[in-house]
């Protein structure tokens, strides 16, 4: 089909962080948007005053019976009467991932995939790309600080900055010019079965790279040798035998300026203003995509030095002398580790306290040994019960499966009002349950998960303000 001749799109999951760029692109070309979300949030707030009707009840005569194509998510339940109503009249049905491929059909296209990172990874590619007047459309897994919104467009540039994600396969619909891959740790094993299933799924996805693209790929990746594509270059924060590296690393004010150095260039006193070392690593590979495309170093360090970050990646709610919290979209173990290294080596004195949610059964049941594991290292976790998305429970997986195999001797579950509560009475005197003690003088909060703890952000942010 010719997606660019529909006129009416409808969307079942429109409120999701993928569906939105999609239905964004639509709305900004003309189209017809409208539809369904299981809960308003903010993102369904500011799509409907971007003109796109949206819905909250499943109901039948809420739908838009003009679409030409309806897209939908794996989040959405086979027992949805509007979608089953498309169905059964034998409307054109399109998962998101199938749009995405047909829009990116034609275009140049640089498409970021891994378990973790790809999303910031492909905000600072769309944003180097827009900021030098190179120009780009992106569809993005994540709200770039930048712009408050997850689709870009431009007018002049045919390139798209598509991030690509592993989840049912959905990378293998997209046709990359070049690739980045950041990580390839074992994850959705209930769609793979396997941790082996899943990398083979990643090489497959870098054999879809068009001749004469290029890979550019994390070092060290398990399975690095068994990519074949011919133009590969690897990238590292810390190992020298990357194709491209860092040296001079120094920390200023709560940012980070290094030199970018490769065997025939290098990119001296970039400074990125975002916490995380792993950031450094994000950014590293956007600067591999900026040379590969021969855009100007000034350019480069000025679009670097310019990037505001994702919400809720590394997103800092409060930044004091007395208390940093900050919100991060982290719900794998690799993620959760890099983020709370990343917070101890920008604020190494302060008393580190991580509430996080865990999402999924599927991933906490099949992983909980790791989440235990990185959530021990810190000096106090609260774990939230587990966010099911589109799971029904399973018997015997919960957040205290986690909470047993941790080591830290504070730890707790709570659920949404306890966790305010007590954090509340952490006021009483101010801070003093925090900060007394052990050493420490001040704290830092991390709120982390992929589920609904981000609609905690602002009452928590309301108790300590």
């Amino acid at each position: 089909m010719d997606i660019h001749k529909i006129s009416n799109i409808y969307f079942a999951g429109i409120g999701g962080i993928g569906m939105s760029a999609l239905a964004r692109y639509f709305n900004a070309n003309g189209v017809v948007v409208s539809g369904y979300d299981k809960t308003e949030t903010e993102l369904t707030k500011k799509l409907q005053a971007e003109g796109i009707a949206i819905h909250f009840e499943d109901d039948i005569n809420l739908l838009d019976k003009n679409a030409d194509v309806v897209v939908y998510t794996p989040a959405v339940p086979a027992t949805h009467k509007e979608l089953n109503f498309y169905k059964e009249n034998n409307y054109t049905l399109l998962k998101r991932s199938d749009v995405l491929g047909l829009l990116t059909k034609e275009s140049f296209n640089i498409c970021v995939a891994g378990t973790h990172g790809k999303t910031t990874t492909s905000a600072m590619v769309a944003h180097l790309l827009k900021h030098s007047g190179y120009g780009c459309n992106a569809f993005l897994g994540g709200i770039a600080a930048n712009y408050d919104t997850n689709y870009l467009q431009s007018t002049s540039s045919n390139t798209s900055v598509a991030e690509a994600d592993e989840y049912d396969r959905s990378f293998l619909k997209l046709s990359p010019d070049v690739a980045i891959i950041t990580s390839m740790d074992a994850d959705h094993l209930d769609i793979y079965g396997t941790a082996e299933n899943m990398e083979n799924a990643f090489i497959e996805f870098s054999n879809k790279i068009k001749d004469g693209g290029c890979l550019i790929v994390k070092h060290g990746l398990p399975r690095n040798k068994d990519f074949t594509t011919k133009d590969i270059c690897t990238y590292s924060i810390s190992d020298k035998t990357a194709n491209i590296h860092i040296d001079n690393l120094q920390i200023e004010n709560g940012a980070y300026r290094f030199n970018v150095v490769n065997n025939h260039w290098i990119v001296k006193d970039v400074v990125l203003n975002m916490g995380g070392l792993h950031n450094i690593e994000n950014v590293i590979a956007a600067i591999g995509v900026a040379k590969y495309l021969k855009i100007d170093d000034a350019k480069i360090k000025a679009a670097v030095a310019s990037f505001k970050g994702v919400k809720r990646r590394f997103e800092y709610v409060i930044k004091s002398d007395a208390l940093v919290i900050i919100d991060d979209y982290a719900h794998h173990p690799e993620e959760l580790r890099a983020l709370i290294s990343g917070a101890k080596n920008l604020f190494p004195t302060k008393k580190c306290t991580v509430i996080f949610q865990p999402h999924l059964f599927s991933r906490t049941k099949d992983l909980a040994i790791e989440f235990a594991e990185v959530l021990s290292e810190v000096d106090e976790t609260i774990l939230l019960p587990i966010y099911p998305a589109r799971e029904l429970p399973m018997e015997g997986v919960s957040s205290q499966m986690i909470l047993d195999k941790m080591t830290n001797a504070k730890k707790s579950i709570k659920d949404k009002n306890e966790l305010l509560q007590y954090l509340e009475s952490l006021k009483v005197p101010p801070l003093a349950p925090i900060i007394s003690g052990e050493g420490f003088r001040e704290a830092v909060i991390i709120c982390a998960g992929a589920g609904d703890i981000d609609t905690l952000i602002q009452p928590i942010k309301n108790i300590f303000n």
